[in-house]
């Protein structure tokens, strides 16, 4: 008897030795390897040959990444962290393309008929401004900058699954596109410059990945959430000009830190009164300069704040409510507001078809029960331009250590991975590369 499976309605043909009729599950059929995925050894073999290669090459890398976070740099000065990269991938025998966007890098590993299609991973490069507190032997050398972001794994992850593709290069078709990018704390981000110089170009890929650490989820453990994802950034800027004066004298000044404490107030009416109901919207002031003293008003006051949405016609219009509100507010009490937006990435959006690709392929390599679904944040990641151009999917890597206490966060002086977390991560960055449909 011959049995008949059909995918994309191509019937593959199936030996069977019975008349019974032959029931193949999709879960069976992944297993035996014959259609989709484009790669020359069966689908158990070759991840157990990705989970060997990155349990082999885990303590090696672990260094990688207490060196990275040691030596941590600021956005647009990532030069020496792009020469240990670059070394590293001629350790590795991968061939790169340095200086692009800045200090990016753009390295390539081709397996059989390289022409076939191309697949992108990126991980981020700079570190930020804050002293780390943590004592460990690898804390960070450079005052005041830190890997408080997790930068550091997103690299060493990136550098271990390249290792891996490279030694497996013969096991899968296509190309892989290492993306090394910098900048992405600062506007206007590592990722719009590299796009501007070609990244995902001369072939577009396919399908571009990312992946970033999470904190709250343990070590072992990956999360996925299709659709949008992460939030817009804007940053906003105002300044509020008025008459300053003797605080005792009040009727002879235009009071700006009281304009600045109404305009303040207001603006979260933008949010609570304006912003469309279904939209996620997030409107926040975290620095406010009113550089007087106990008895003088200052001439101007400088407010600092964040907006953060899912939607590209609201953002418009709340840019547009921003500025009414302030000027209004401003003048109404005898002063004056300059209001400069600075408008940042978008949101982000996770392609259904690629995300969901993503989180069976990792429920494959790490289990079912170490894949979770993760909810909105209003956090933002300029990887969303490159959602923007060509199908993504940007998942998170659990780095909770068990024996934390609490939480080290991001963007904290306290953060910190669980190391086990760089085998997982490099190791299924490599499987999800060779297992693309």
């Amino acid at each position: 008897m011959t049995a008949f499976l059909s995918v994309d309605h191509n019937p593959i043909a199936l030996e069977a030795k019975t008349d019974s009729v032959l029931l193949l599950s999709l879960q069976d059929y992944s297993l035996l390897h014959l259609h989709k995925r484009k790669t020359f050894t069966p689908v158990n073999m070759l991840k157990e040959k990705i989970h060997l290669l990155a349990a082999r090459y885990s303590n090696d890398m672990s260094e990688v990444r207490r060196h990275l976070h040691a030596h941590p740099e600021l956005s647009e000065k990532e030069k020496e962290t792009a020469a240990f990269i670059c070394a590293r991938l001629e350790e590795y025998g991968i061939s790169y393309r340095n200086n692009v966007g800045g200090n990016g890098i753009i390295a390539v590993i081709k397996g059989r008929d390289p022409e076939l299609k191309t697949i992108a991973l990126r991980a981020d490069m700079d570190a930020l401004p804050i002293t780390e507190q943590n004592e460990v032997t690898y804390k960070s050398l450079n005052a005041g900058v830190m890997h408080a972001c997790g930068h550091d794994v997103h690299m060493t992850c990136l550098l271990g699954a390249a290792r891996i593709l490279n030694e497996l290069k013969l096991e899968f078709e296509g190309t892989i596109r290492l993306v090394f990018q910098p900048s992405e704390e600062k506007f206007p981000g590592g990722a719009l410059a590299m796009i501007k110089e070609g990244v995902l170009e001369n072939p577009v890929p396919e399908r571009i990945y990312g992946q970033h650490v999470l904190p709250t989820l343990e070590a072992g453990k990956v999360g996925f959430k299709t659709g949008k994802y992460m939030a817009s950034t804007d940053e906003i800027y105002l300044t509020v000009k008025g008459k300053g004066g003797h605080a005792a004298t009040p009727e002879l000044n235009v009071d700006t830190v009281l304009i600045a404490s109404h305009i303040i107030v207001a603006m979260q009416q933008v949010v609570s009164r304006s912003a469309p109901p279904g939209i996620p919207t997030v409107l926040s002031f975290g620095r406010v300069i009113a550089d007087g003293r106990t008895n003088i008003i200052p001439s101007q006051v400088k407010i600092d704040g964040t907006f953060r949405t899912f939607d590209e016609t609201w953002r418009a219009k709340a840019h547009e409510k921003i500025v009414v509100v302030a000027n209004g507010i401003a003048a109404s009490m005898g002063g004056s507001c300059e209001v400069f937006i600075d408008k940042g990435y978008p949101f982000l959006v996770n392609d259904l078809e690629v995300t969901n690709d993503a989180k069976q392929l990792a429920a494959e390599y790490l289990g079912a029960e170490n894949v979770v679904d993760l909810e909105q944040r209003m956090t933002a990641e300029d990887f969303a331009y490159y959602s923007h151009m060509i199908p993504a999917c940007f998942y998170r890597l659990g780095v909770k250590s068990p024996g934390w206490k609490e939480i080290r966060n991001l963007h904290t002086s306290v953060f910190d991975a669980d190391e086990s977390s760089i085998e997982v991560g490099m190791g299924l960055m490599a499987w999800i590369a060779m297992n693309n449909y």
